[in-house]
């Protein structure tokens, strides 16, 4: 295994059957085990007895979304989507039996109690009636990213996707911004109806899963999908209010800098990723060269990012150019059985490329470590709530390394990615309340969900200006975002994690060796206990708690504001 590259991986389908038969024989066994010794090793056994499955599951994922029109892969997701949530039902009783073990404060007192705890709420999200949903779902998810996939626009004497056009959004000629962004509109308001009868088929089924499990509403169910376990709604929605009264008024202030900066009088949503007069950051090489400098990075950064960073590439576990089919989105997934992360993303030569390279790195850095510290796989990764803090942290501590990828630029792309950290956010909070608003709602019509959202941009954006743009003006501009199609509810993530990555940004400021030290702590802990217990791990603030918000991005925003104030001068 340690020879071992990506590529050279062959992919076997999985026996989901062989895999549902070894699965009744560890759920026979621990009914009938009479010691604790006997149960632990079990739970040892039944992990390792998954990895083949698990892992091949994975490489066709991968390999799917590396090209979207790739029959055999297609056909492959399509077959496991079908297969895989029928063989719930038996990993469900494997689960029951561990739940119900008489040994169970041995296993909480040897693994910690959040073993039992995932068990649980696996047990409180999946029941037989769900099979049909979960293969419907599974087949309206992978229906909309190749939707998004396949996209070709017309640009520039180009035939670019999404990424790519996307990257005339930071182009130094305002017109050539905005016919950009109309053009990336006018492919989302030429599927709307498509889009449409996707969402509105997702509310409905994830609906009746909610329904069928004795919930009023999907969204106790999305919520356990998501691992929380130590926090509700109440404290979320809190969460989002806080960023209203003390973050929006900072955006506001810095949107109106930048709008002096370019020389407008007002910033149009086609200008906002527009930072400087003479042009935006861009990298100073290709993907391969970016790379080789992430290397050099990370081996200065610390020991285990060094020793990470070659594991990455030397075994191929990332795939970063941006080509035709591939699917318009990033992600790090792990393959099991060879305790390897691997990271998708599609470059587009803009600060975007740098990001990828720290964030996407940031969380597989963080299962690289879990995958080494941590006894069960359970355990090698963490709740989404928490996961963002590995990744958005790890971009903050990538700062002083700026250089290597953008030479004499590197002051442009700290400044640019520092602001977009915070100006994210109420877009993020905007996302979480509209699938509440959704999912408490499911009857609204899909034009009235799409209103929904132009709400929520004038509660959360109120900057946002759209120019001549009938789709986006109304409330369009929701559609790009796949996470509210195939995770709902994990976007709120992304915003309490920033809390956490500009707290650790303080800190690194302040004290390098213990900020890098609790962050490690927080990598090697992975999924082993719950939300709030992880923030202890890394001694993090609880974003719920009043004034939070406010101190969190304190130190961010006097560097923000401190520089607009000295190119004012």
């Amino acid at each position: 295994m340690e020879n071992f590259t990506f590529d050279k991986i062959e992919y076997v389908r999985p026996d989901v059957d062989k895999m549902e038969e070894i699965c009744k024989e560890y759920t026979a066994k621990l009914r009938a085990a009479k010691s604790y010794e006997e149960v632990k090793q079990i739970i040892l056994d039944y992990d390792k007895s998954g990895e083949e499955m698990e892992t091949m599951f994975t490489v066709a994922h991968i390999r799917n979304t590396l090209n979207t029109t790739d029959k055999f892969y297609e056909d492959e997701m399509a077959f496991l989507h079908q297969r895989l949530p029928v063989a719930q039902a038996t990993f469900t009783e494997y689960a029951k039996a561990l739940a119900e073990s008489p040994f169970a404060k041995e296993i909480d007192e040897d693994f910690g109690p959040e073993l039992l705890m995932k068990v649980r709420r696996e047990l409180d999200s999946f029941k037989p009636e769900l099979i049909p949903y979960l293969q419907e779902q599974a087949m309206l998810t992978t229906e909309y990213q190749k939707l998004m996939a396949t996209a070709n626009i017309e640009f520039d004497g180009k035939v670019l996707n999404l990424y790519g056009i996307q990257s005339y959004f930071g182009n130094p000629d305002r017109e050539v911004r905005k016919a950009a962004f109309a053009k990336y509109s006018e492919f989302y308001a030429s599927n709307e109806e498509k889009m449409e009868e996707i969402f509105d088929k997702l509310v409905k089924c994830r609906t009746a899963m909610g329904k069928a499990l004795g919930y009023e509403t999907f969204t106790p169910l999305g919520y356990i999908n998501q691992g929380r376990s130590d926090y509700g709604q109440k404290e979320v929605a809190a969460f989002r209010e806080q960023v209203k009264n003390d973050l929006v008024p900072l955006c506001e202030e810095l949107y109106k800098a930048q709008a002096k900066r370019i020389g407008v009088d007002k910033i149009m949503a086609y200008d906002e990723k527009f930072i400087f007069p003479d042009g935006n950051a861009e990298p100073i090489g290709d993907a391969k060269f970016l790379v080789e400098q992430a290397r050099k990075m990370y081996h200065e950064l610390s020991p285990e990012t060094g020793e990470f960073i070659d594991f990455m590439i030397d075994h191929n576990l990332m795939d970063l150019e941006n080509k035709p089919g591939k699917a318009s989105t990033g992600y790090m997934t792990s393959l099991k059985k060879y305790k390897a992360p691997f990271v998708f993303s599609c470059f587009n030569h803009t600060i975007f490329d740098m990001q990828v390279l720290s964030h996407e790195l940031g969380h597989a850095f963080a299962g690289y470590c879990a995958m080494r510290h941590q006894p069960v796989s359970d355990y090698f990764h963490e709740s989404t709530d928490i996961a963002e803090i590995h990744s958005m942290s790890m971009e903050q501590f990538c700062y002083p390394y700026a250089e290597y990828m953008f030479g004499d630029m590197a002051d442009k792309y700290r400044f640019a990615h520092l602001q977009e950290a915070l100006t994210f956010v109420p877009f993020g909070v905007a996302v979480d309340e509209f699938q509440h608003i959704i999912y408490e709602n499911p009857d609204l019509t899909p034009k009235e969900r799409t209103y929904e959202w132009h709400k929520l941009e004038e509660k959360y954006m109120p900057w946002r200006t759209y120019s001549d743009d009938e789709f986006m003006d109304r409330g369009g501009y929701w559609y790009h975002k796949l996470h509210i199609f195939l995770y709902p509810f994990y976007y709120i993530n992304y915003t309490l994690t920033t809390m956490g990555a500009m707290e650790f940004k303080k800190r690194y400021a302040e004290d390098k060796e213990q900020a890098w030290k609790d962050y490690l702590n927080l990598c090697n802990a992975g999924g082993s206990k719950s939300y709030l217990g992880l923030l202890k791990v890394a001694n993090l603030h609880v974003p719920f708690e009043d004034g939070c918000v406010k101190e969190s991005i304190s130190y961010a925003k006097e560097i923000l504001l401190k520089a607009i104030e000295e190119e004012q001068k």
